[in-house]
Formats: C-alpha cells, structure tokens, sequence
C-alpha cells in the first residue's frame, strides 16, 4: 500500500473563547480539505509558530486546534483575533499526554509494560481520548481500568466511540463543541 500524500491547507481563523480555552476552529472549507473527519496529525504553523499536534473533530465534520495557554501567550491570541495557518498531515503522529491516572494504572500493570510502547501513538491517543471524555470521575475511573483490562486481553484500540466527536468533555456537549 502506498504511503497517503501529505495535504497541506492554509488560511486563517478566529480564535474562540470557550469559558477559560482559547482554541481555532478552521474554517469550513479548509477543514473539508482535511482526510479524516475525526483526529488528524499536522505539522502546523500559527502565525509562524510552528508546532505538531493533533487537530481535533468538532462532531460536525469540522476541526479545530487548543490553543495552549502558552502558544495563546506566544501568539498573543485572543477571542476574535485571527490567525493565519498552514497545515500539512502527517503519518507521524506527535505523543499524546497520557493522563496522571491511566499512567499509573499502566505503571501498575507491569505485564503491560511492552503492550503500551508497542502501539501506534495515533492509537495511544484513541485510548487517551476515551478516557477523557467524560466528565464523571466514576465513569473515568472505570474507563481507565477496562482500559488496562482490554489492553491484557489483546486490544490495540478502545472500541464503540465515535472518532469524529468531539471528546473534549471541558468544550463539548454530547460529542459537539459547545456553540
């Protein structure tokens, strides 16, 4: 099979404020020319920041990108303000942060010590998105634990959720970000 040719998609968007998180929704037609509806890796460019990371699905068949308090600092972003971008995909995708308590529960299963390095990292983010993405800590709690169960028992992807939600639980609601 022959690797999939990079996309790169430029243009610029408006910063958005949801409660206290800056983020930039790309606009229709630039997120269309993106090939996946759900998480995309990119070599991106903010304003000529550069970065990779992980755009994510906005459950309407759109993107967007955090902007972390730092690049929102460096780009000296704020709601309303517009940033110009270029991204170009990538088959390499960046580590995502693993969350304190699906790390320790890795940590304590130390048969599972080869299993985690071994997947793809677009699949470690699978298994850190649906970890977080809820907001009750009973429902993580028990995500986290059948997280390490269908991990022991040969799973390389955490199954039945929809990759082109939004899983953000901080700026969605029912798998959309918030309007």
């Amino acid at each position: 099979m022959a690797p999939k040719t990079p996309v790169t998609v430029t243009g610029t968007g408006r910063v958005r404020a949801i409660d206290e998180r800056l983020i930039l929704p790309l606009p229709e037609e630039a997120s269309a020319q993106l090939p996946s509806r759900g998480q995309v890796a990119v070599h991106a460019t903010l304003d000529g920041h550069e970065r990779d990371t992980v755009v994510e699905p906005d459950g309407r068949k759109g993107h967007w990108i955090d902007l972390a308090p730092e690049l929102a600092e460096a780009l000296d972003a704020s709601e309303g303000s517009e940033v110009a971008f270029t991204l170009t995909t990538t088959k390499d995708w960046p580590e995502p942060e693993v969350p304190a308590d699906l790390a320790a529960a890795l940590e304590d299963a130390g048969d599972l010590a080869e299993t985690w390095p071994s997947l793809t990292p677009m699949a470690r983010w699978e298994w850190v998105r649906w970890v977080g993405s809820t907001r009750s800590e009973s429902t993580r709690a028990k995500r986290v634990d059948v997280s390490i169960d269908k991990l022991r028992n040969g799973s390389r992807r955490p199954c039945c959720f929809d990759l082109s939600s939004c899983t953000d639980p901080e700026l969605a609601r029912s798998g959309k970000l918030r309007e």
